[in-house]
C-alpha cells in the first residue's frame, strides 16, 4: 500500500505523465508508371489486337492489297551507248515496303528459321565468270499471340561476278515468300495471253558435270541437283574418266563424291 507520505509526495508533483504511443506514418501513395506500349496513353505505338495468327496475316494481306511492277531493269546498248528499259518488275525492296508496315501493325513476325544453299560457277551469255546461288529458305510466320501458320519454303536463285551472290538469292526467296504467301496481284495481263514456242535447252556436257562432281568445292546439296539434273538428262550411265583415271558411270561418280563428303569426321560420333 501507498503510503501517506507518498501520497502527498504525488499530490504535490501533479499527476502522472501518460506514457508515450507511437503513432505510424501514412503509407505512400503508389508510383505511376508510365508503359511506353500502352496504346490509351501512346498513339505512336500502338499494340496488335490480340488474334491468332490466320487472321492476323489475313489483314496483312488485305492492308498491302496490290503491288505493281514499278521497278525497272535497265541496260545499255553496246552499239549506242543508250541506256534502254529492258523491262519491269517487282523488288524485294518493293515487298518489304508493302508489308513491313502491315506486319508491324498487326504485330505478325516473318523470321527465317532454316536455310540450304548450293553453288556452282559458270558464265554469262557474254563469257564473264560468274557465281551461281540457290538457297531454299523455310520461314515461320509468328502472330501477335505467338502462335504460327505451318512452316513455308520459298527458294532463290542469283548469278553474281563477286561476293553478293547469296545476299541477292535470300533476298529473291523473301519476295517469294511476301508475295506468294500473300497472293498479292500485280495487276498486269494474264501470261496466257501471251504465246512464246521454246526452243531446245542447251545440254551439258558429261565432261562438264564430272569436271563438277570432282571439284572439291561443290557441296553435298549441289551433288544432289546433279543428280536430279543428270536423271531428267538420262545421262546417270554415261561413263567418264574420273579423278584418278578410271572409267566410271557420272551416278557412280556423284555417290561416291556425296558419300565422301557427308561422311562424319575421323574420330566423331558413330
Amino acid at each position: 500500500m501507498t503510503s501517506l507520505t507518498e501520497r502527498a509526495e504525488q499530490a504535490a508533483d501533479g499527476p502522472a505523465a501518460a506514457p508515450a504511443t507511437y503513432t505510424a506514418p501514412e503509407p505512400a501513395a503508389p508510383l505511376e508508371v508510365e508503359f511506353a506500349l500502352d496504346p490509351t496513353e501512346n498513339a505512336d505505338y500502338p499494340l496488335p489486337q490480340m488474334i491468332p495468327v490466320h487472321l492476323a496475316w489475313l489483314r496483312v494481306r488485305t492492308d498491302v492489297r496490290s503491288v505493281a511492277k514499278t521497278d525497272q531493269h535497265i541496260e545499255t546498248s553496246q552499239k549506242t551507248g543508250q541506256k534502254f528499259v529492258k523491262y519491269n518488275f517487282r523488288g524485294v525492296d518493293a515487298a518489304v515496303n508493302a508489308f513491313g508496315p502491315a506486319t508491324l501493325r498487326h504485330g505478325v513476325n516473318v523470321v527465317a528459321v532454316d536455310m540450304v544453299t548450293a553453288y556452282r560457277d559458270t558464265q554469262s551469255s557474254r563469257g564473264s565468270k560468274m557465281r551461281e546461288a540457290t538457297i531454299l529458305t523455310t520461314w515461320q510466320i509468328i502472330g501477335p499471340m505467338g502462335d504460327s501458320l505451318p512452316l513455308i519454303k520459298s527458294a532463290g536463285e542469283s548469278l553474281d561476278s563477286g561476293d553478293k551472290g547469296t545476299a541477292k538469292a535470300q533476298s529473291l526467296a523473301l519476295r517469294a515468300l511476301l508475295f506468294n504467301t500473300g497472293m498479292v496481284p500485280t495487276g498486269d495481263p494474264e501470261p496466257e495471253a501471251a504465246h512464246v514456242e521454246r526452243g531446245d535447252a542447251p545440254t551439258r556436257s558429261a565432261t562438264d558435270y564430272r569436271d563438277e562432281i570432282v571439284n572439291p568445292e561443290t557441296s553435298p546439296g549441289r551433288l544432289e541437283q546433279i543428280s536430279y539434273e543428270l536423271r531428267n538428262a538420262r545421262m546417270l550411265h554415261v561413263k567418264v574418266i574420273n579423278e584418278i583415271g578410271d572409267e566410271e558411270t557420272l551416278d557412280a561418280l556423284g555417290m561416291r563424291h556425296y558419300n565422301e563428303r557427308t561422311k562424319p569426321e575421323a574420330g566423331g560420333d558413330q
